[in-house]
């Protein structure tokens, strides 16, 4: 087993979600009690047992009440909450020009976004700066660096995360509190139809998600994709001493799609 994280207990919210379920696996492996935080029962009590993990909790990040009554769970039966990861589901709405697309529909992924975010980091940061250790992960797209038409609020709900983690490290990091933030876009392997209707609005068919792959790979200056395990390793990686004092700053898992 590697041992990076063991003795550590983590959430990882909207764990039962691609990056999530293989981060939360990559933390598991890695030694770490894991617990998934998500919407759907099943769905999450499958992903459980599939990675591992030591538990989980049907919890609207929205909520939050739900959202410090799960992470007192958690640290009533661990002892403590060393790593916290939201991957939650935000609502990005895509593939509508700025000059069509409505203002809810505009708002709804910097709005959810940002609250669930700081729901979730905040109460982990609360336990963590009570026993003077842990660090809190986020992930967003890194558009606020740079975008493209038809994205949406993404690039604002981007950049108001990317804030956060900026602001909250300055404020927990004397207390030996770390906060760090992943930049990834494009997983194809995470790439189906059906994800394409809920984000577009329309069903894709199979070619023309071949080519949009094909064209995001050849955007990368490496001239290929981030992979979900890439994405998972890097996580586990900030997460552990070997980090050392990383805090306040984004990695760019995008395989140089935007710049850092």
């Amino acid at each position: 087993m590697n041992a990076q994280l063991q003795d550590r207990t983590a959430i990882v919210w909207g764990g039962a979600g691609d990056i999530g379920s293989t981060t939360a696996k990559t933390f598991a492996e890695a030694g770490a009690k894991v617990y998934l935080a998500g919407r759907t029962e099943a769905t999450l009590a499958a992903k459980a047992e599939e990675v591992g993990a030591a538990g989980y909790g049907v919890v609207d990040i929205l909520d939050e009440d739900a959202v410090a009554a799960f992470v007192a769970r958690v640290v009533a039966e661990t002892g403590s909450l060393d790593i916290s990861f939201n991957v939650a589901d935000r609502g990005d709405i895509q593939g509508q020009a700025l000059l069509e697309i409505s203002a809810a529909d505009y708002t709804q992924p910097v709005v959810r976004g940002i609250a669930g975010s700081f729901h979730t980091a905040r109460a982990a940061a609360r336990q963590m700066v009570a026993q003077g250790r842990g660090v809190v992960l986020a992930l967003d797209s890194g558009s606020a660096r740079g975008s493209a038409p038809g994205m949406g609020g993404t690039s604002a709900a981007d950049g108001a995360l990317d804030a956060l983690v900026r602001d909250l490290a300055a404020e927990v990091g004397p207390s030996g509190v770390r906060v760090v933030g992943i930049w990834t876009a494009g997983i194809t392997e995470t790439f189906t139809a059906e994800k394409f209707e809920r984000v577009l609005g329309t069903r894709l068919p199979e070619e023309a998600l071949d080519g949009i792959r094909a064209n995001l790979d050849g955007m990368r200056m490496t001239k290929r994709s981030p992979r979900l395990k890439e994405v998972a390793d890097t996580a586990t990686f900030l997460a552990s001493d070997g980090a050392g004092a990383i805090t306040g700053t984004w990695l760019n898992v995008t395989s140089g799609m935007y710049p850092s």
